[in-house]
């Protein structure tokens, strides 16, 4: 257990990691490809919801 919390301390300091850069260009690009497939996404969503009410419905009636 001792070498596996070593091990994670040593990978949280490691300097070698990603940037600042890095980090902003994948954020740019998750929101990019949602604001593509924003229609999809918010059908998805409302239809996940509508089941999850469904079986809500069915279960507490």
């Amino acid at each position: 257990m001792e070498k596996l919390e070593q091990a994670a301390k040593s990978f949280w300091n490691e300097e070698e990691g990603l940037g600042t850069l890095e980090i902003i260009l994948i954020i740019a690009v998750v929101i990019i490809i949602a604001l593509l497939f924003k229609d999809w996404i918010v059908e998805l969503i409302e239809r996940l919801m509508g089941k999850a009410d469904d079986e809500a419905d069915k279960i507490f009636s």
